[in-house]
């Protein structure tokens, strides 16, 4: 007997077919789920499995939607190396509009010109013009290698792996804070932008090895100056990006930019951007990267006509969510001792292990859909806490010394603490601190940015978190990083928060209105 559809119009979405695949489900013209297949196997940045399709990822969707493969009408990518299984209705997509869906179809705009920036597709740089028409590509003539591609040279250039560390790229042009006169001077010889093509000096990389060996003075070591290079290289990429955002800017006939691509990850980047004014209002998904192609391929491969037309934002909270007795019975299995608190003793006992400097593992509601850790899956400590930093990176981490950290704040609050981009709910702006000092223990540097993330309604609990630290320390502001142990994903079940607590050096977990202490 042939299995019965449901009333409901189901589309699936597939991305990150080289790395982080991930899946995607729409109901009714709606995002309702979206989960990375790293999550469920625990292989961090798994791609594709040799079968070519993420089930693990797309079981996941389909158990937290409540539907079906027979459900699913649609299954949308928009890469090689995806095979759709016999039994769903494959449909292959194009790359650069996938992108430009995700971008346009999750943001607040009626409106807007969507910027790709990638490197696996050409042209590298595509531009996408959005609104209640349709999403159409301009045809912009981008020639050769664009700003993502660049921005893995100059990390192959600095001494780390491209198309894998750029995020430790970012991190040490943080250090370096943009460079300096010297620096910025010099690299803005080897690679310029000419209209719609980037100059690169093809002897770049021996150009880079020779700007970090050079001594300006005899205290300046090898680890001092390659920041201060790595942060002049970012700093000119920055530029070009800003003045091809221009360029764009003078011929379309919106303010508002949607920008979509894995460079977009970066902070410093994306707030260079919002804060040029080219455009006045900037949105940047929060999986600009392939793995979010699956959202775009998702809302793409719904029929004209019932396809949203503008933007609608979409929570990042899109992943699994456990029940309370699924989680009891996870810690009983476990042979735990632990506590129930309701929600004001859960407050109140999490604020007070924090002002010991005690790190916490935070694990509520649904999981966050991204690389941010936004209140769902998070680690969080004190900022003023001794040796924060040093208790991260030794017992967590393992990052390279002095990595930062970013930090959370309700929305209200961000603008006595900080100057930058308001808001950032999604974790995707650096920003100054206003008093340094209050911050001295978690800063790369004394002038260093630090990436803020702030907390309006959702998620509910950390914001009550929040507000009860800010009242009990005068400093309403948390460290917060991804809960997940050595090289791993992002916890998912209460299992995987249960088993990183007790083989890293947390103090603490909150799961749910469960408390676990060691």
């Amino acid at each position: 007997m042939p299995a019965i559809r449901s009333a409901h119009k189901v589309t699936l979405g597939i991305g990150g077919a080289r790395r982080n695949a991930a899946v995607a489900l729409c109901r009714n013209g709606e995002v309702i789920a979206a989960c990375e297949q790293e999550r469920i196997t625990r292989a961090r940045d798994a791609g594709m499995p040799p079968e070519g399709f993420p089930r693990e990822a797309m079981e996941a969707v389909l158990q937290i939607a409540g539907c079906t493969r027979a459900d699913v009408t649609a299954c949308g990518f928009a890469e090689d190396g995806i095979e759709v299984p016999p039994d769903l209705p494959g449909l292959r997509l194009p790359h650069h509009l996938a992108h430009a869906t995700a971008a346009f179809l999750t943001s607040p705009f009626r409106e807007a010109v969507v910027v790709i920036c990638g490197q696996s597709v050409c042209p590298e740089v595509a531009v996408f013009m959005a609104d209640g028409s349709g999403i159409r590509d301009l045809g912009w003539p981008w020639q050769g290698r664009g700003f993502t591609g660049l921005y893995s040279l100059l990390t192959e250039a600095v001494g780390l792996a491209p198309q894998k560390d750029e995020h430790r790229m970012e991190a040490l042009a943080r250090q370096g804070d943009g460079g300096k006169g010297q620096d910025r001077q010099a690299v803005s010889a080897l690679f310029a932008l000419e209209r719609d093509r980037l100059s690169i000096d093809p002897n770049l990389a021996e150009r880079v090895a020779t700007l970090m060996s050079v001594r300006t003075s005899t205290s300046m070591s090898f680890a001092t100056r390659q920041p201060g290079v790595a942060g002049a290289l970012q700093a000119h990429l920055g530029d070009l990006l800003i003045e091809f955002l221009r360029g764009v800017r003078a011929q379309v006939p919106t303010a508002n930019l949607c920008l979509a691509g894995g460079l977009f990850y970066n902070t410093n980047i994306n707030t260079r951007i919002r804060q040029s004014r080219v455009f006045d209002e900037v949105f940047i998904p929060v999986h600009p990267g392939n793995a979010g192609l699956a959202v775009g391929c998702a809302l793409a491969a719904i029929p004209d006509g019932e396809r949203p037309s503008t933007g609608t934002l979409v929570s990042p909270f899109l992943g699994p969510e456990y029940p309370e007795t699924e989680t009891k019975a996870i810690l009983d299995n476990c042979k735990l001792s632990y506590g129930y608190a309701d929600d004001g003793e859960l407050i109140r006992d999490a604020v007070e292990a924090l002002r010991r400097g005690h790190l916490l593992g935070w694990f509520q509601g649904r999981m966050e859909w991204g690389p941010r850790a936004l209140g769902a899956r998070s680690i969080l400590a004190s900022p003023s806490a001794p040796y924060v930093l040093e208790n991260l990176n030794a017992f967590l981490k393992r990052r390279d010394p002095p990595r930062s950290y970013a930090v959370s704040i309700c929305e209200e609050d961000l603008d006595r603490w900080f100057d930058g981009p308001s808001p950032s709910a999604l974790m995707q702006f650096e920003h100054r601190v206003k008093d340094a000092a209050a911050f001295s223990q978690i800063m790369s540097g004394p002038d260093a940015p630090i990436r803020v993330h702030t907390v309006g309604r959702h998620p509910p609990a950390l914001r009550r978190l929040l507000t009860a630290f800010g009242q009990a320390t005068g400093l309403p502001v948390l460290v917060n990083t991804s809960f997940n142990g050595f090289h791993e994903p992002i916890v998912c079940t209460p299992r995987d928060a249960v088993r990183v607590f007790y083989g890293t050096g947390l103090d603490m977990l909150v799961a749910g209105n469960f408390v676990i202490r060691k």
